[in-house]
């Protein structure tokens, strides 16, 4: 039996996206299932936060449901389009802003959504499994794209700078808690504490490395770097200061430029 592919139809949107948007219910025709989106992508969304993506098959969670692979056809018609309901589902939406943030600076409220997405991303690392196959248009995706964008609004940058900015403060977002699941991924096969693995990794440095031969890599293991900062947080905060300082300084020059000449 051929199963229909995410394609554009009349509307221009691909399935996947009809669907996310509540803009077609469920594709092909026939009886009606006694199935409905909602369990099927609660049953992947599940089997991704209990086992990983690599559980996620359409064969796994029609298993799950308690139904024929075949049936889950009439609702979703690839895996692909089902890993995109799964994203949206996964990532919901933005979290509310508290109510002092009505006088955060521009920087506060960009800071306050990288940190939101990355506690998203931290708590929900299967998301970050999900393939990178189109730019986001979901509903949910485009509320946290939004709001991004907004975190700068009334500020010298151009649209096309914002967009750049979110880009790539969520480049650094996805690149950290990726890291940080692949490790918290190994330490768990590994069965070591994370100090300890630390640790390993320092003595393994010390066994291969040599003032004449790595002096700057010698000079990292010297100051105790590797043993922390005290903040939990610190490569984070750190690479997501940097970024805010090249905007913060851009946006200084930009309304020193457009300012009136003092008198």
């Amino acid at each position: 039996m051929a199963v229909p592919k995410d394609e554009p139809d009349e509307t221009g949107l691909p399935v996947s996206l009809q669907m996310a948007w509540g803009l077609r219910e469920r594709p092909g025709k026939g009886p009606r299932p006694t199935l409905t989106l909602p369990k099927i992508v609660d049953a992947a969304v599940g089997l991704a936060a209990s086992e990983g993506m690599d559980a996620v098959s359409m064969g796994r969670v029609a298993k799950e449901l308690g139904v024929s692979t075949m049936s889950l056809y009439r609702y979703v018609t690839a895996k692909e389009e089902l890993y995109i309901l799964m994203s949206e589902a996964g990532v919901g939406t933005p979290p509310p802003l508290p109510p002092e943030a009505e006088g955060w600076s521009w920087r506060e409220r960009l800071s306050d959504w990288a940190y939101a997405q990355r506690t998203l991303l931290m708590t929900k690392p299967w998301i970050l499994r999900i393939p990178l196959n189109a730019p986001p248009a979901s509903p949910n995706q485009l509320a946290w794209m939004e709001r991004g964008l907004a975190s700068m609004a009334g500020t010298a940058l151009e649209e096309g700078e914002k967009l750049s900015a979110i880009i790539l403060i969520g480049g650094l977002v996805r690149n950290e808690a990726t890291m940080a699941a692949d490790m918290m991924e190994a330490i768990i096969k590994s069965g070591v504490a994370p100090d300890q693995v630390i640790g390993r990794y320092v003595k393994t440095l010390h066994l291969l490395t040599a003032p004449d031969s790595h002096p700057a890599l010698t000079r990292l293991l010297d100051s105790g770097a590797f043993a922390g900062s005290g903040e939990p947080d610190f490569q984070f905060r750190f690479g997501l200061d940097r970024i805010l300082d090249g905007l913060a300084r851009l946006i200084a020059e930009r309304d020193a430029r457009e300012a009136p000449p003092s008198a």
